[in-house]
């Protein structure tokens, strides 16, 4: 309903503008002909990159989402029928899909898979949208890599319909019918739903909530597009890996960053007396340690940003500010805003490097194995930050293919900055629990979920700078012409060229699969040289320095157990 303006308004010949947000707007001035300018160009820059869809493929998606509502819609009656509801409410029982995430804030790029939802009545079960569903799902032409994961955080099912990828969630609703104008923004929907259900409408709520509190969604549209753009070029990309998503981006755009570090809001969070969990460090410990919070709008609130680590805050933090700088100069004219989206070289930051590779015999095992390590490659990164003598451990988002063995492999690089320690001049620096204890988490996870296979590898290289060229695709870090050796002082049995395609190297370390073992003990397992590596030896980062009496970390427990191990553990000798 269109408010009317007051007398006074209509005189002074203007409306009081919508209040957005929780405090006032930063300018109400409106833009001038050189910020016109500004954003054409703007435009512009960002066509080379994709970020825009073409018509047709637009339509394509629109038809593609029709089609989808009308299976679902017909699944819902036949599930109806079957449960015997009187042929009155079949009639109108409804169903509907739902989108969310870039494709619903209309910034989704060229080629990206579109986020729904599958919203039915109370009489359709979950365990009907995993059989029956998916049952139908099966029977069409245009479905192709159809797959269930119904023991996920957040239940999905994931296909391509029509090469066009797209993960369906579900959420049955407590409604008889479920009415063509829906408005999922409604708290009193969330009444007497399971926990599964209210995390699959979130995604809904959150996006919905975050296009009504923008004043302008064309404007809104166009900046998140360019901020996601400079995000992943700057690799500053990922939830899973601890940087932010999709949601989080959208959040900081809707809401400009004046009031961080405290938490970003969109608005004051509700209570809807449902008692649902909600993010609030008053009354929950655990959200006091969250270090860089930006909560969603919709109830039940939560943090979007509790994967950020110290080291990935510290990365985007950087990044902001190069971001401001390079802004400001395009403002003054000193650059063009192609320079925003110009891509750094992870590849020559940092000194040392851990690469990470995930393998499995055949590409099915592989696809859940790499999801599984790179849901928990967080917590290595975690264990990383936590050693004293380990100033940042920054991953790149960006995975690579492995090398091409008999196994299907993906890799991961982490870079690694040692703090400078004074009194020392040389350190080894024992790793071995901190790369241990990762692997045993995501073994013991892979395990109880009983989807573990034999064969399902985790292995961790240290590699220097210089060498990084010998294990990455040409692509990233060309292979330099000529091989450069360099002495071995400090750097046990290994050289440049000791790093191949094979990763036959004495600074490779697999963890042992664990089905020779107890389910619950992969905790013990040793860390030892790749199978096809040499004997084993420790895996060791120098500097040019000479050898130096070890200088460890404090002993723990776990650690004296390991001393047995020792000629097979991970040590970086700085």
């Amino acid at each position: 309903k269109k408010k009317i303006p007051s007398t006074n308004q209509v005189l002074l010949g203007r409306e009081t503008p919508k209040h957005y947000g929780i405090t006032s707007p930063i300018s109400l001035a409106q833009a001038k002909e050189a910020d016109l300018v500004l954003t054409h160009r703007l435009t512009e820059a960002l066509k080379p990159y994709g970020v825009f869809e073409e018509e047709l493929e637009l339509q394509r998606r629109i038809h593609v989402l029709g089609k989808l509502n009308t299976l679902v819609k017909e699944w819902i009656r036949d599930v109806s029928e079957t449960k015997n509801l009187p042929a009155s409410v079949i009639e109108t029982v409804g169903g509907k899909i739902f989108t969310f995430g870039s494709y619903r804030l209309g910034v989704h790029t060229k080629g990206a898979d579109i986020d729904a939802l599958c919203v039915a009545p109370r009489h359709v079960e979950r365990t009907d949208f995993f059989s029956s569903f998916l049952d139908k799902l099966k029977e069409q032409e245009e479905v192709k890599d159809l797959r269930a994961v119904e023991e996920a955080f957040v239940p999905v099912i994931k296909l391509s319909f029509d090469s066009i990828e797209i993960d369906i969630l579900f959420a049955r609703l407590a409604l008889q019918t479920i009415p063509e104008n829906l408005d999922l923004r409604d708290d009193g929907l969330l009444k007497n739903l399971d926990i599964r259900c209210i995390r699959s409408l979130n995604g809904c709520r959150v996006t919905d909530e975050i296009l009504h509190l923008v004043p302008n969604i064309e404007n809104f549209r166009l900046t998140l597009r360019t901020i996601k753009l400079w995000a992943k070029r700057r690799n500053i990309y990922s939830n899973i890996l601890g940087f932010l998503g999709g949601v989080s981006w959208a959040m900081l755009v809707a809401r400009t960053c004046q009031e961080w570090p405290n938490p970003v809001l969109l608005k004051q969070p509700e209570d809807c007396n449902l008692n649902l969990p909600v993010w609030d460090p008053r009354v929950t410990p655990s959200d006091r340690y969250h270090l860089m919070p930006i909560i969603t709008p919709a109830y039940p609130q939560q943090n979007s940003t509790y994967n950020v680590s110290a080291s990935t805050r510290a990365v985007m933090v950087d990044e902001f500010k190069q971001g401001l700088a390079i802004t400001d100069e395009i403002l003054q004219s000193k650059a063009e805003w192609s320079k925003l989206f110009e891509a750094p070289n992870f590849f020559q930051k940092y000194k040392h490097y851990i690469v990470l590779l995930a393998s499995a015999p055949t590409e099915k095992q592989h696809l859940e194995w790499v999801g599984l390590v790179e849901s928990k490659i967080r917590i290595l990164v975690g264990n990383l930050e936590k050693n004293e003598f380990i100033t940042l451990a920054h991953v790149n988002p960006q995975s690579f293919p492995g090398p091409k063995e008999k196994e299907v492999s993906t890799m991961w690089v982490i870079g690694v900055i040692f703090k400078k320690m004074e009194a020392s001049e040389n350190l080894n620096v024992d790793l071995t629990i901190d790369i241990q204890s990762f692997t045993d988490t995501v073994y013991r996870q892979a395990m109880n979920s009983k989807m573990f296979e034999a064969d399902m590898k985790i292995q961790a290289m240290h590699v220097k700078r210089r060498q990084l060229h010998q294990l990455l695709p040409n692509l990233v870090m060309p292979k330099r012409r000529k091989v450069r050796h360099h002495s071995t002082e400090g750097l046990r049995q290994m050289n440049d060229s000791s790093l191949d395609l094979s990763l036959d190297s004495d600074n490779s370390m697999s963890v042992p699969s664990p089905t020779a073992m107890p389910a619950t003990v992969p905790t013990s397992t040793p860390v030892k040289c790749g199978p096809l590596g040499p004997p084993p030896s420790p895996l060791a980062a120098a500097a040019d320095q000479p050898e130096a009496p070890a200088v460890k970390r404090p002993g723990s427990p776990m650690q004296e157990e390991r001393k047995r191990f020792k000629s097979d553990a991970e040590v970086f000798n700085l």
